[in-house]
């Protein structure tokens, strides 16, 4: 049938596409007036065409209908962490991500009372804790992560040593046989995509190359890699990122013969998040979750409206629960596995991507590899110039967040509603590295209407 239907419409390609438009700029320049170039170093163009493609593009094999509406709790006593983590699930979480900052916490209690089948757990450990390791059961129906490379790029220094974190991590890797990569934390600092994918798989390498001696074949197999992502405000980018990540570990796994699957855990980002007018932060979150799923993430965790400012309060999160809530329940977000499959844009976005984090990946493990261009600095070098960059285009209004640095609301008061600081908060102690900070876009203006309310 639908050959008879469009038997009369020829084909049309992609040069001849460009000439109709060239037609109808009357003069104007093709390239000038409608290609976007990004930070990223990709130029994007007004239109993709199947005929600048080589082959047909693979599908993705995710299942973004099946993501998970995660509820991220942050640990101070077993008790209240649970009971916090049965409401959440009540209230319609699927998911709980644990974050334990406590060396004498029960792993067993924590999940205590929770489906494990129907409500996956997974527990990020922030400290290495010898109580905790002898707790952990190679079967357990809950998973953990630990990144200790992570920790030592967001803090300067190792939990313990080198020597000790690498004891520990590779008692707990063969314990728990999973590994963690927090690139959450290239986002929140300012790294543009490119970078946030070259850094997490250069990282992920690390460990990789790490345990290609110490794991079974068997274990390798069956590891599981968890990424922890935060997710901007640039719609298509993001989704294409989380593509392409998937994309860039699988390369990596096959490469070491391990375990080509991996887990992404999604949350939107910090950076562009704002204290005035802070509903706004609302519209920000939706539209990064729906990148997280369209890009198919497994777990997605919303960030509430006045997390920058305001202690975790139930309103809060209740809110950004249901934000999820609709997006799954009431907005056809769980109709379609691969959405993006067969979008031209996006793949090319994606493949882009891949290519360029690629060869900073390859010209990275040339020079030493992750942790030597770590201790030498050249990451943070490498971060603060495309975080400087993006300041830069958010001072001269060329990157927009309402609200603060266009159409802000003078009579907005803040001042009064302050329970934590939302500022970057840096302890001048001795490390070993120059730590990578995470920084808001808007601090700077904020501070200064903070002076004069």
């Amino acid at each position: 049938m639908s050959k008879q239907l469009f038997k009369d419409f020829p084909e049309v390609n992609s040069k001849q596409w460009k000439q109709k438009i060239q037609a109808d700029l009357k003069g104007a320049d093709y390239n000038d007036t409608l290609i976007w170039h990004t930070n990223e170093g990709i130029d994007v163009k007004p239109f993709y065409h199947s005929d600048e493609f080589h082959a047909t593009p693979l599908p993705s094999h995710t299942t973004s209908s099946a993501f998970k509406i995660t509820q991220s709790i942050v640990v101070e006593d077993n008790t209240n962490a649970n009971v916090k983590a049965l409401d959440a699930i009540n209230r319609g979480a699927e998911a709980i991500i644990f974050e334990v900052n406590s060396k004498t916490m029960s792993l067993d209690n924590l999940v205590k009372g929770i489906d494990l089948e129907k409500n996956p757990v997974h527990i990020n450990l922030n400290v290495i804790s010898e109580s905790i390791l002898d707790e952990i059961k190679g079967n357990s129906k809950y998973s953990l992560g630990i990144d200790i490379i992570g920790n030592l790029a967001r803090t300067g220094n190792w939990y313990s040593s080198l020597k000790e974190d690498h004891r520990f991590f590779e008692a707990f890797v063969s314990k728990s046989n999973t590994v963690t990569i927090d690139l959450a934390l290239y986002q929140n600092a300012g790294a543009n995509i490119v970078q946030q994918l070259a850094y997490s798989i250069s990282h992920l390498n690390e460990y990789f190359n790490h345990f290609d001696g110490v794991l079974t074949s068997d274990q390798k197999k069956e590891l599981n890699v968890v990424f922890n992502v935060s997710v901007g405000t640039n719609y298509f980018f993001e989704i294409a990122k989380l593509r392409a990540l998937r994309s860039l570990h699988t390369s990596l796994a096959k490469a070491y013969s391990m375990n080509p699957s991996c887990s992404i855990h999604a949350t939107p980002t910090k950076r562009n998040k704002t204290l005035y007018d802070y509903n706004t932060n609302m519209l920000r979150t939706t539209t990064e979750c729906m990148s997280a799923v369209l890009g198919g993430a497994d777990w997605i965790a919303n960030q509430p409206y006045d997390a920058i400012y305001h202690k975790t309060n139930e309103f809060g999160e209740r809110i950004s629960r249901n934000q999820l809530l609709i997006l799954k329940n009431e907005s056809y977000f769980d109709k379609v596995d691969n959405p993006t499959d067969g979008a031209y844009y996006i793949i090319s976005l994606s493949t882009q991507l891949s290519e360029k984090a690629l060869d900073i990946v390859k010209s990275m493990e040339a020079s030493g590899g992750f942790l030597s261009q770590l201790k030498e600095g050249t990451i943070q070098k490498k971060i603060k110039e495309s975080a400087n960059k993006e300041q830069g285009q958010f001072e001269t209004s060329e990157l927009v967040l309402l609200g603060t640095n266009k159409y802000p609301n003078p009579d907005d008061k803040m001042k009064d509603n302050l329970e934590i600081d939302p500022f970057l908060k840096y302890n001048p102690i001795k490390t070993l590295i120059e730590p990578i900070l995470e920084k808001r876009l808007a601090e700077t203006i904020e501070q200064e209407r903070l002076k004069t309310e």
